[in-house]
């Protein structure tokens, strides 16, 4: 459907807030900006502001980005034939191909990691968003399996795909923080994805295969 002139005004109002706030952010750092200085910069209200983040830290880590149902999500979309550690494997060889922002591939990006990594409650955030990425996935695996109550399969292979998931946005934060370009991080990292498949079991790589 075509995009309203309310809704795009919505969207472009809540994409200058954003980019006014991650640049005052990298300038000055998370914790020495205030949601009000945000609101001055970006010329809306805080209450305008409080309408489109709930909370300061969605400002750097919005929701529908930065989602608790990111894993779950890749493998409920997953292929006939295509098993939940694959989907997801699948996912960030494309992300990674595509220099996606979602993975930080994008130039200047380095400064807003650096930025990240400076404040406790951003840190914090998203080492709290992992567990609720693998908890949603097992939760999903259990359901699509028809896995009993006491069956740990779900759990460990969950486990698994968030161990993964992890080393990889470690492995770019690592690489930008080095210094490296973009595409030279991003075929390492795929490097690393091929390695990583290698070592995962037959048991992980082929659990919760969709039916053709």
């Amino acid at each position: 459907m075509t995009e309203g002139l309310r809704e795009r005004k919505k969207r472009q109002t809540r994409q200058r807030i954003s980019e006014v706030a991650l640049g005052l952010f990298v300038e000055r750092g998370f914790e020495h900006v205030t949601i009000a200085e945000v609101a001055a910069a970006a010329e809306v209200s805080v209450n305008t502001l409080y309408n489109y983040y709930e909370a300061k830290e969605d400002l750097v880590l919005p929701p529908d980005q930065a989602s608790p149902q990111r894993l779950a999500d890749i493998v409920r979309a997953r292929q006939p034939g295509e098993s939940a550690a694959r989907a997801v494997l699948d996912r960030l060889r494309d992300e990674l191909r595509r220099r996606d922002r979602s993975v930080g591939l994008t130039e200047g990006f380095g400064r807003v990691f650096d930025m990240m990594r400076a404040a406790p409650t951003l840190t914090a955030r998203l080492e709290d968003l992992g567990r609720q990425m693998t908890d949603a996935l097992a939760a999903v695996l259990a359901e699509e399996t028809g896995a009993a109550p006491d069956d740990q399969m779900p759990r460990l292979v969950a486990g698994q795909i968030g161990w993964f998931h992890s080393l990889v946005y470690a492995e770019i934060g690592r690489r930008i923080v080095a210094g490296e370009k973009p595409d030279a991080i991003a075929e390492a990292v795929l490097q690393l994805l091929g390695l990583v498949e290698e070592l995962l079991s037959e048991q992980a790589l082929g659990y919760a295969v969709r039916e053709r």
